[in-house]
């Protein structure tokens, strides 16, 4: 009944949200520009005066997109478009009637900092994709690539291309040399591109464009201006080289007795980027013996859930063009949760070996273990022809890695990973103009396991295939989209029993009578799918539909999964005002709701969120939200026990941000969750602070304080005289972060960053407890049972506890301090084009307190301690372009 009801619920929101939808929508005509082939090359000094942008008109007629789409701009801006045979040339003439007070904030490469301007180029006219191109008033450059039709702004994509600009006495000017190598599209000798242009003007926070848009009309590169004029235009093959050399070294405590701790480790190594263009439309991408040393360190985090943590991708090769290779497996709602579970997950090549050895002091015994997988090469094929295919493919071969033993001075190898091959294929074909599409994706990893039995918990094989669809109408507004995969892994009877047992899937539960352990198995399949229906045009937008993922779903060897065996239902509606009003710019409130059971039927949550941002006209921010969780269920909260009732409850959130145009810029925010029998009860607060002193310098500043009480977090099973025991007991977690960025650039070209985090997370239980076995009893205290007076006995000597009336029941002191501290200066110039120098100093330190010190205490004791590891790092690229 509530399952009915809650989808009652959701079709109710998406029929009343769809009866308003695609209202209050104004339609522009369609601008064009016409260009001319020059064949002089314009100056790119910042300055069109030369005579040979006489060639072009200017175009104006800017119109507001934010805040006040449709009206006249504060101040007007012009365009003109020229090109020859290499390259588009592009410039900018932006009126200020008080020109000195043009906001010429610095930054690094994407950041988008102050007063900029942008074109958009649509260079294969497929209304989906697009190459985007900024530079702001200081000269700082920005480039994007955009999917999906304007919902996917990839700023990894980094062509070569130049930009200058100058201020003078009605406002500045700009030009940018884009080379057409750097952008892609298919011969014709008389070609139309979609094209668009924003300029910010920082001071109003505002935004206009040169082809007008209605802020409620869906959709953004299919609502482009064409540009005209582009005669017998060749596209030209790329051929891009990028080698490095790199030398690193790294300073650390040396350990006594350990002969691979000595203090210091030395390396210097080189390797290959490459860029070819295959064919007119398609482009290889290489890389040899890639080098991440420059990337930055990943934030602390600690998790008692028992989930994966999700880390973003942040190394250049993998990150430039990912977009072609998304394949998410979840809904992304309005203002409510997000999952991110993905097919691909690229952190899983080349991360940390699965076996892990230890070294043993006490027996003389040390180990030299890898701390990452060698990644010997990788491979991307990409590209878009003139029909509308899209096509990538990635192939990354990972090395076998070997950690050295030395056992009183005898010394001996073991394997730790073994020689892998991942492989994602990705292809999508556009329909009725880009209205519609169909995709496939297909991903494999195989481990050359033979003669590795130490290796045997891995899977030998592990593959995934996948179809999705998005079909749109009524001019984009609605849509319908789906995803279903299939997915298999093989191996030994080990490593599918460890699968099947493992946290995403918990076989063993005593009862999911859906579920069976096969401990001879060699094999495991699944499936996961989606399918949700939704418009986004007009005032009132909605979406609902259903995900699910079969209990023998498994991807995690090459993409992200936190959980199978679940059957999601979702559906959110929300009111926006996209135009001023009162005191709101822009205002949004949104409503959702969730359902989900898993295979055998079983509930496991029924919540319920609202929640309303807004921009205000004093150019504040804030937002806040409410949900009420009706039911709550977990299957991995026992970790395989039975599923366990969790008391429900409701959490708020609120936020607040300052005027983002000044000088010092503060936002704070807060969430809470609470049952309402106080059994769990978790918060936090961030405050964040962002100065800058000077257009060149920049500081933030973010502290974070979370606190989580729970009554009932795992702490162990054992078996007990009754048979298995599920132990709980009342943990008290405090948690505290701090990040620190600095930023100074001297010229456009040459920055100096600095990144740094201390963490620290702090547990303390108590109240220990036993499960009943009454695992979907309403009340707490009918699911657990405390430990009476006498029953919980705690010997310091090996810091354990004894529980029960027997004494039978022991179990390890589960208090910890986790401290954590990263940072890294990074000093990065863009000495030509696309080839850079960095100097890199990072530095951290992994340790753990005494739970029973406050917070500042430990991290004071532990952060700036002895142990601290120093990295230094000098690298020098070179990029040659054909």
């Amino acid at each position: 009944m509530k399952l009915v009801i809650t989808l009652l619920i959701a079709f109710l929101l998406g029929l009343t949200a769809g009866l308003h939808a695609q209202t209050d929508v104004r339609e522009y005509a369609q601008r064009s520009y016409q260009t001319q082939r020059t064949a002089e090359a314009p100056a790119v000094d910042g300055s069109p005066t030369e005579a040979v942008w006489n060639l072009v008109e200017w175009s104006g007629d800017y119109i507001q997109f934010e805040p006040n789409a449709g009206e006249a701009p504060t101040q007007q801006t012009f365009i003109k478009i020229l090109y020859d045979d290499r390259n588009l040339y592009v410039a900018f003439r932006c009126l200020d009637r008080e020109p000195g007070k043009i906001e010429q904030r610095m930054g690094r490469r994407d950041e988008f900092p102050g007063d900029w301007v942008e074109i958009n180029i649509d260079s294969y006219h497929d209304k989906r994709t697009a190459f985007s191109f900024t530079v702001s008033a200081s000269g700082v450059k920005g480039d994007e690539f955009v999917s999906n039709d304007g919902n996917n702004w990839d700023d990894s994509w980094n062509p070569i291309w130049e930009a200058r600009t100058q201020l003078d006495s009605v406002g500045w000017t700009a030009e940018m040399r884009i080379p057409l190598s750097q952008i892609r599209f298919s011969s014709g000798s008389d070609q139309v591109w979609g094209i668009q242009s924003t300029r910010r003007d920082f001071r109003m926070d505002e935004r206009s464009i040169w082809q007008p848009q209605d802020r409620n009309a869906s959709g953004w590169v299919s609502r482009f201006g064409e540009l005209r004029g582009l005669r017998d235009l060749q596209p030209r093959r790329t051929l891009e080289l990028q080698p490095y050399v790199v030398a690193q070294r790294t300073t650390y405590p040396a350990e006594e007795g350990n002969p691979f701790a000595d203090g210091t480790d030395n390396r210097l190594s080189a390797g290959l980027d490459a860029r070819v263009g295959i064919t007119n439309d398609m482009t290889l991408d290489l890389t040899i013996n890639p080098d991440f040393g420059q990337v930055e360190a990943d934030p602390g985090a600690l998790n008692l859930d028992g989930y994966q943590i999700f880390f973003q991708e942040r190394r250049p090769f993998f990150v430039e063009g990912q977009n072609i290779f998304d394949f998410n497996l979840s809904q992304a709602e309005a203002g409510g949760q997000h999952t991110s579970d993905q097919l691909f997950y690229s952190r899983r090549i080349g991360g940390s070996p699965h076996r892990v050895l230890s070294s043993e002091a006490g027996r003389n015994y040390y180990v030299d273990q890898p701390v990452n997988t060698t990644i010997l090469g990788a491979a991307k094929f990409s590209g878009k022809t003139q029909s509308g295919l899209s096509v990538g493919l990635l192939e990354s071969v990972t090395e076998r890695e070997m950690a050295i033993l030395d056992l009183a001075g005898d010394r001996d190898k073991t394997v730790v990973e073994p020689f892998t091959n991942y492989q994602v294929g990705r292809v999508q074909q556009d329909f009725r103009g880009g209205d519609t599409y169909v995709g496939a994706i297909l991903t494999g990893v195989q481990r050359r396991l033979t003669d590795n039995p130490e290796l045997g918990f891995l899977h030998r094989e592990a593959y995934s295939g996948g179809v999705d669809f998005t079909h749109r109408w009524k001019d984009r507004a609605w849509y319908v989209a789906g995803n279903t995969v299939l997915s298999s892994v093989r191996g030994s009877e080990e490593a599918i029993l460890q699968t099947q047992t493992g946290f995403e899937h918990f076989f063993q539960r005593p009862d999911a009578d859906h579920l069976t352990v096969d401990s001879s198995a060699t094999h495991l399949n699944g499936s996961s799918g989606l399918l949700k229906v939704g418009n986004v045009g007009g005032n009132f937008i909605f979406e609902t539909g259903a995900t699910w993922r079969s209990p023998g779903f498994e991807i995690n060897d090459i993409g992200f999964m936190r959980n199978a065996d679940e059957i999601n239902y979702f559906g959110w509606a929300a009111r926006r005002w996209q135009q001023p009003f009162s005191i709101f710019r822009r205002l949004q409130v949104n409503g959702n709701v969730y359902t989900t059971v898993d295979f055998g039927g079983n509930l496991l949550n029924q919540s319920f969120n609202t929640n309303s941002h807004a921009n205000f006209t004093n150019f504040m921010r804030a937002g806040a939200g409410a949900s009420y969780a009706a039911y709550r269920a977990s299957k991995t909260d026992l970790r395989g026990g039975p599923i366990l009732r969790k008391s429900p409850g409701a959490e708020y959130f609120a936020y607040v941000v300052s005027d983002s145009r000044k000088k010092a810029n503060v936002g704070t925010q807060g969430y809470e969750f609470r049952t309402f029998d106080g059994t769990q009860v978790e918060s936090s607060l961030s405050v964040f602070l962002t100065w800058q002193p000077l257009d060149a310098a920049s500081l933030s500043v973010e502290p974070t304080y979370s606190t989580f009480v729970r009554a009932d977090q795992y702490v162990g099973q054992l078996d007990g005289s009754g048979g298995k025991e599920y132990i709980v007991g009342q943990v008290d977690q405090r948690t505290f972060s701090t990040t620190l960025r600095l930023t100074y650039n001297l010229t456009p070209d040459l920055t100096v960053q600095y990144y740094g985090e201390p963490f620290i997370s702090r547990g303390r239980y108590r109240d220990f407890k036993r499960f009943t076995g009454a695992s979907l009893a309403e009340e707490f205290t009918d699911r657990f049972e405390a430990f009476g007076a006498g029953q919980v006995m705690y010997d310091a000597e090996s810091d354990t506890y004894v529980l029960g009336p027997e004494g039978t029941l022991t179990i390890d002191n589960p208090d910890f301090s986790f401290i954590q501290f990263r940072s890294n200066m990074v000093v990065r110039w863009e000495y030509y084009p696309g080839s850079e120098l960095y100097l890199v100093w990072s530095q951290g330190n992994t340790a753990s307190g005494d739970p029973g010190n406050g917070l500042l205490r430990s991290l004071g004791e532990n952060v700036f301690s002895d142990e601290v590891r120093n990295n230094f790092l000098v690298k020098v690229t070179y990029r040659w372009l054909r």
